[in-house]
């Protein structure tokens, strides 16, 4: 691929050079939409900054990329000690880059990884746009998704089953005796919410119960302890269900908060679930059950693959890695069966 310069992007972008200066080095200076149509001018035109261009060429350097979407939610903590673990044995530097689920944020991010001659990217990526990473590939630079699976059998993947995780936990409420089921949700572009919402409603049908009248639904703008406590409220206002699945541990905590503070007796008012199952999970005011994901090795096994790939382009055989999640059962759901609840 030949050099792309400056002035060919903001030519296409329809902006002065010094914009898109601006956009590479100060972009909190440039409006969203220019910042969105000049980084779009990037990604068409496969332009890196001229400095790494030439170096890019050449080689590549002993460093890989990992591009998360919260690096504040434990489970991606978690994931990033595995990589980098496995990286370093092997001689690897890893370089974080955290998206904030914006794709815009994790377009930056991955042109800087770029700019970086990395060898290769573990990715969990914002959405299923397979574009910006088919441009990391034409450049030379392999990538591997983690926590999402990939849909093609020429890129390597390692992701958990989120449709059994939601089914597992939906089954062990309505195990219980709960008719009526709260989930509360992270974003609805969120793969992963999407996918565990899917399998309550699998486990919620496969019980006799109608999905559309046994679910409530609370979708929260982030996954986040002050977002849970928000869903809470609400559900508190509007009518608490006897059981609730929260899509990740971090809501449930939050969620667990919010009800303790009005009072509500966790599990004897309502059993609480939440997903991940992070250290804080067992070290809660009520240890709170969980549906596990083995997230070291998720980590491991990703960087594993994305090397070997790396060293051994030639022999390597992409893989597509589904690991199965695992129920584990706490006070938040033990003590005291549903049934007797009205709306249980």
């Amino acid at each position: 691929m030949g050099s792309v310069s400056i002035r060919e992007v903001a030519a296409r972008a329809g902006v002065s050079p010094g914009t898109i200066s601006n956009v590479l080095n100060r972009p909190e200076r440039v409006a969203p939409q220019t910042r969105e149509r000049v980084m779009r001018a990037i990604q068409e035109l496969g332009f890196v900054r001229h400095g790494s261009a030439s170096t890019l060429r050449a080689g590549h350097s002993r460093t890989i990329g990992l591009s998360v979407i919260d690096i504040g939610n434990p489970f991606f903590t978690d994931v990033a000690a595995g990589v980098e673990e496995v990286a370093s044995d092997l001689g690897y530097a890893v370089i974080l880059g955290n998206s904030a689920g914006a794709r815009d944020k994790e377009e930056r991010n991955l042109l800087v990884l770029a700019e970086q001659r990395v060898r290769g990217v573990l990715i969990t990526p914002s959405d299923d746009d397979p574009a910006r990473l088919d441009a990391l590939r034409e450049r030379g630079i392999h990538v591997v998704l983690v926590d999402h699976p990939a849909h093609r059998p020429d890129q390597c993947s390692v992701a958990v089953n989120d449709f059994s995780g939601g089914q597992m936990a939906a089954a062990h409420l309505l195990s219980l005796g709960a008719t009526r089921i709260g989930y509360v949700s992270g974003p609805g572009s969120i793969r992963q919410c999407v996918e565990r919402r899917r399998g309550v409603e699998q486990a919620v049908a496969a019980a006799g119960l109608d999905p559309d009248e046994a679910i409530e639904v609370v979708e929260t703008p982030a996954m986040t302890a002050r977002d849970g406590q928000r869903a809470a409220a609400a559900l508190l206002a509007a009518g608490l269900p006897g059981a609730v699945f929260c899509a990740n541990d971090l809501l449930a905590l939050g969620f667990l908060r919010e009800l303790l503070r009005a009072g509500v007796r966790v599990p004897r008012d309502v059993a609480l679930i939440g997903y991940d199952d992070i250290d804080f999970a067992a070290a809660s005011a009520v240890s709170l059950s969980s549906v596990r994901q083995p997230t070291h090795r998720l980590g491991r096994i990703a960087t594993e693959l994305l090397l070997d790939e790396c060293d051994h382009p030639d022999t390597h055989v992409h893989q597509q890695v589904m690991f199965q999640p695992e129920l584990v059962v706490r006070e938040s759901t033990t003590g005291r069966a549903l049934a007797g609840r009205d709306d249980a």
